[in-house]
C-alpha cells in the first residue's frame, strides 16, 4: 500500500512503502517523468530489477518543478533513506547544498562527475563512445548521404551526445551531412513531443532519412514522426526499438539501469567517488533485438562490433566535447 505525502503543497507527492524500513533506498526522477521511454525509465526499469530480486522497497517523487530538487533530498535525508539516488546533471547544485549536511547518508548522482563530497558516487558515462557506434549505423544505413541529431536541453552533455555521432557518422563516409537541432534551452526541453515532432519534418526537408534522437521525452515525437514519415530513427537511454518495430534502427544503451540496480544493491555500504562507464564497462552500447533485427545487416553489425573493440582497445580515440568544448565533426 502506498501512502501520499505532499512536498511543496501539492505540487508533487513521495511515494512510500507502509512500514518500510528507515534505511531503504530513495530515488529521484529528473523531470519528464518516470514513464519517458529513456532516461527516467531506464532508472526505474533498474531499480525494479532490485526490488524484484529483493523483495525491498524504495521511496522515489518525479519532479514537478526545479524548486523542489533541495527539498526532496532534505526529506529523503530526514526520513532516513540511504542511499539517495538522483538523475541528472541539474541535481549537482542541490546536492552539493545538501551533502554535506547528511554525512552519514550516501548519496547517488547519475550524469555528474565533477562534486567535491565524500558521501556522493558520482557516476558518469561516455556517451560520445556509444553515440560514435549508432553514428556508424546511421551513416551505413542512409541512402540520401544525410543524418539527423535531435537532442533535448542544450547543454554540454547533449553536445557530447551529438559529437561522438557525428565522428561515428563521418568516419563511414567523410562527405555525410549531419544536421543537428536543441530542443530548447530549458529543462522544458526534455518533454516536448510536438516541438521533437516539428524539428523531425524540418530535418527531412533537409534530406535526413535517419535521425537520432537525444531528447527524453521530446524523442518520443521524434520516433514517432520519423515512422510516420517513413524513415528510420534512433533511440536512447532504454531499448526503444519496440516503440516502432522496423523503424527504429537501434538504440544507444546508456545503462543507467544497471547503475541505478547496483546502487540500491549495495546499500550502505556504496562506494563513494566517481565512477565512469564507458565501452569498457558496457556502460553504452547499442540495442539489437528482433524489433530491429532485419534493419541491421552482417556488414553493418561487424562494422560496429569492430569499432567498438577498437575504442576499448584504443586504436579509436572518440573525441569528448567535455575536453575540447567543441566537435571536430560538427558544428553547432
Amino acid at each position: 500500500m502506498t501512502l501520499m505525502k505532499s512536498l511543496m503543497g501539492a505540487a508533487a507527492s513521495l511515494a512510500l512503502t507502509a512500514g518500510a524500513a528507515l534505511a531503504e533506498p530513495a530515488l529521484i526522477f529528473d523531470l519528464g517523468g518516470k514513464f519517458d521511454k529513456s532516461f527516467n525509465e531506464a532508472a526505474h526499469n533498474g531499480a525494479q530489477r532490485w526490488v524484484e530480486e529483493t523483495g525491498g522497497s524504495y521511496r522515489e517523487i518525479e519532479l514537478q518543478s526545479e524548486a523542489q530538487r533541495e527539498q526532496a533530498l532534505r526529506r529523503f535525508a530526514e526520513a532516513g533513506s540511504n542511499p539517495i539516488v538522483t538523475m541528472g546533471f541539474a541535481m549537482a547544485d542541490p546536492l552539493g547544498q545538501v551533502a554535506a549536511d547528511y554525512p552519514d547518508t550516501k548519496f547517488v548522482a547519475v550524469d555528474v562527475t565533477w562534486l567535491e563530497a565524500p558521501n556522493i558516487r558520482q557516476i558518469g558515462f561516455a556517451e560520445h563512445e556509444g553515440s560514435y557506434l549508432v553514428g556508424m549505423m546511421a551513416a551505413m544505413a542512409s541512402k540520401s548521404d544525410t543524418v539527423g541529431f535531435i537532442g533535448g536541453m542544450d547543454i554540454p552533455l547533449i553536445r557530447h551526445f551529438a559529437c561522438g555521432y557525428a565522428q561515428g557518422a563521418k568516419a563511414v563516409n567523410p562527405d555525410i551531412t549531419v544536421v543537428a537541432n536543441m530542443t530548447g534551452t530549458t529543462p522544458a526541453a526534455w518533454n516536448d513531443p510536438v516541438k521533437g515532432s516539428e524539428l523531425t519534418k524540418s530535418q527531412i526537408s533537409q534530406g535526413a532519412d535517419v535521425i537520432y534522437a537525444a531528447a527524453g521525452g521530446t524523442g518520443v515525437g521524434v520516433l514517432q514522426t520519423a515512422a510516420d514519415e517513413g524513415i528510420l530513427s534512433i533511440g536512447v537511454d532504454s531499448n526503444q526499438n519496440h516503440l516502432h518495430p522496423g523503424k527504429v534502427l537501434t538504440s544507444m544503451l546508456k545503462r543507467v539501469d544497471v547503475a541505478v540496480y547496483e546502487a540500491m544493491k549495495a546499500g550502505e555500504n556504496l562506494e563513494t567517488g566517481v565512477f565512469s562507464m564507458g565501452l569498457a564497462e558496457e556502460g553504452v552500447g547499442y540495442a539489437l533485438d528482433d524489433n530491429n533485427a532485419p534493419l541491421v545487416s552482417d556488414e553493418m553489425k561487424a562494422a560496429v562490433d569492430a569499432a567498438r573493440e577498437k575504442i576499448i582497445a584504443g586504436e579509436v580515440s572518440v573525441a569528448s566535447y567535455y575536453e575540447n568544448d567543441s566537435c571536430p565533426a560538427l558544428s553547432f
